[in-house]
């Protein structure tokens, strides 16, 4: 095997070793190379993990309050206190008479503009509609 200049000169892009092996290793342990790419990703995962976090809490709200799994009313109030976020939800369906409900996965809502209250919903089954 010959000694090419490129493999004596390669170090590890996270901890500056020497990297040994194969020729076109990039990293000098596994956990260089996941210490690496976690400090690459962290800032778009944490975002990724904040908004998720805000839906799964969006949906166990909207879950425990819609408690016969039909239609329940609600005030602004009564969602805001148990920690609702109105600004993260994950679609929306709008009615033919317009209507737009807003859900987090299967569970959703409606304002009623007339009663001042958010009608909750939830989707049993795929495919079904409001």
């Amino acid at each position: 095997m010959t000694n090419n200049s490129n493999t004596k000169d390669r170090l590890c892009p996270e901890c500056g070793e020497k990297i040994v092996g194969r020729i076109d290793k990039i990293f000098c342990s596994d956990q260089c190379r996941n210490t690496y790419n976690n400090k690459l990703n962290s800032d778009a995962n944490n975002s990724v993990r904040n908004i998720n976090n805000t839906l799964r809490k969006n949906r166990r709200i909207l879950e425990e309050l819609n408690v016969q799994l039909d239609k329940t009313m609600v005030s602004k109030d009564t969602l805001l206190s148990q920690g609702f976020n109105f600004t993260y939800h994950t679609h929306t369906y709008t009615t033919k008479r317009g209507d737009t409900y807003r859900f987090c996965y299967e569970h959703g809502y409606l304002f009623l503009e007339d009663k001042n209250l958010y009608l909750l919903v939830t989707h049993k089954e795929k495919g079904t509609q409001v």
